[in-house]
């Protein structure tokens, strides 16, 4: 078959009654369906079908040499069909004589320069999107500057002492009960609230999660007292 210029990424629909093809533009993949062609040996396998099954018999024999005829020359109908829809899909699609591709004329072709858009950019959509992006920018970097305007921390006691006596969060997990949440004294062994043992401190070289009874970190190895 000679080579044939077109779009590079296509469909075929076709079956064993026809066929039929299915165009995609090169840039957006948007798609074009070609007509359907009949195919002639489709048509009198199926006027064979029909045949058999009234009167049986020969007339089945008659359509499975159809079928294999098909088989043996559908390559050609085949190719001959796929030239006609390129022919077809020709006067739909448009080629940029700057890159050589195939857009649709709907959303890549930009008519008036004679090229797709993506080398002749349409100005109108450009300068619409560039506004919209320009705006999203200049609303992040205004969020930004008034972010660092507004004080959030004013509040929090930055001092030595402030810092010192601030629990770590194993300390402050040791401190609560894990059924009810109720304080523990140091010395508790269970919650007085709730019977629930007291959940044994988490490791203070690596803060991972300690199960009762564990001498060593399994995370980081550390010895437990």
């Amino acid at each position: 078959m000679a080579l044939i210029q077109f779009v590079q990424n296509y469909q075929d629909l076709s079956t064993d009654k026809g066929f039929q093809f299915k165009f995609h533009c090169d840039k957006c993949g948007n798609g074009y369906m070609t007509r359907f062609q009949a195919s002639a040996l489709g048509v009198a396998e199926s006027a064979l079908h029909v045949a058999g099954n009234l009167f049986g018999g020969i007339f089945n024999v008659a359509s499975n040499s159809a079928y294999e005829v098909q088989r043996a020359i559908g390559g050609k109908a085949h190719d001959a069909a796929l030239e006609d829809a390129v022919r077809e899909g020709k006067e739909h699609f448009h080629q940029c004589t700057r890159c050589g591709k195939w857009v649709c004329p709907d959303v890549c072709w930009n008519a008036p320069a004679g090229l797709c858009e993506a080398c002749a950019p349409n100005f109108e959509e450009t300068m619409a999107a560039e506004h919209a992006q320009a705006k999203a920018e200049a609303a992040r970097m205004q969020l930004q500057q008034k972010a660092m305007q507004t004080d959030y921390v004013s509040h929090v006691d930055m001092g030595a002492k402030a810092v010192a006596a601030a629990p770590g969060p194993a300390t402050a997990a040791a401190d609560r009960c894990e059924g009810c949440g109720a304080a523990l004294a140091e010395s508790a062994h269970f919650c007085p609230q709730c019977g629930a043992p007291r959940r044994r401190p988490d490791c203070p070289g690596c803060g991972a999660a300690i199960q009762p009874g564990t001498k060593f970190c399994a995370q980081c190895g550390a010895k437990l007292a």
